[in-house]
C-alpha cells in the first residue's frame, strides 16, 4: 500500500502548484489582446499607361546577327565556305613542311614535299598548309603557293609564299 500513497500524495502537491499560479498572467494577455486586429494598407492604385502603337514595317531588326558584327569590307569571300575535301597537307602548318626534290610526269612538274617522314607529290592546284595555301607554280628549286588570310578587321587577303628545295648533305 506504501506505492500507493506515494502515488496520491505526489498527485495531490502537483495539483497545489497548478492551481491559479499563472492566473494574473492569463488576465493581462486577455485584456491585451482584445483590441489588437491585424491591419493591411491598401494596395497602390495600378497607374495606366497609354497604349503606344509599334510599328516596324520598312525598319531593321534589332537583333538581327547582321547588326552585331563589324561591317565587311570588300574583300574576298570567306575561303570556310569551301566544301571540298580537305587534302592530307592542309594539317599541316607551312613550316613544318620541306620540299625535298621535284620531278616531271608527263612533262609537268611534280614536287615532292615531306610532311613528318613521308614524301607526297604536289602539282599546281593541290593545297598545302593551314592558310588555304594553294599550289601555283613548281619549278626545279622552288613551288609558289597563294594563300588566303584573314586580316584584323575580318577581310581575306591573299599572300604568296614560296617553298625552297630543301638539298640534303651528304655523309663523309
Amino acid at each position: 500500500m506504501k506505492p500507493v500513497w506515494l502515488i496520491l500524495s505526489f498527485a495531490l502537491l502537483l495539483s497545489a502548484c497548478s492551481s491559479d499560479e499563472h492566473q494574473d498572467l492569463r488576465a493581462w494577455m486577455a485584456n491585451e489582446t482584445q483590441g489588437m486586429q491585424g491591419r493591411i494598407q491598401p494596395l497602390p492604385k495600378l497607374t495606366q499607361f497609354p497604349v503606344v502603337e509599334y510599328e516596324v514595317v520598312g525598319q531593321v531588326d534589332p537583333f538581327q546577327a547582321s547588326r552585331l558584327e563589324p561591317e565587311k569590307r570588300g574583300g574576298k569571300a570567306s575561303p570556310r565556305n569551301d566544301t571540298r575535301r580537305r587534302e592530307p597537307l592542309e594539317s599541316y602548318p607551312l613550316e613544318t613542311l620541306n620540299m625535298v626534290g621535284m620531278m616531271l610526269m608527263n612533262g609537268k612538274p611534280v614536287a615532292l614535299v615531306k610532311a613528318d617522314k613521308t614524301i607526297h607529290q604536289v602539282r599546281a592546284g593541290n593545297y598545302l598548309g593551314q592558310n588555304f595555301g594553294v599550289v601555283t607554280k613548281i619549278t626545279e628549286n622552288d613551288l609558289t603557293l597563294k594563300e588566303l588570310i584573314e586580316d584584323a578587321n575580318g577581310d581575306w587577303i591573299e599572300r604568296f609564299s614560296t617553298m625552297q628545295l630543301q638539298e640534303q648533305e651528304t655523309k663523309k
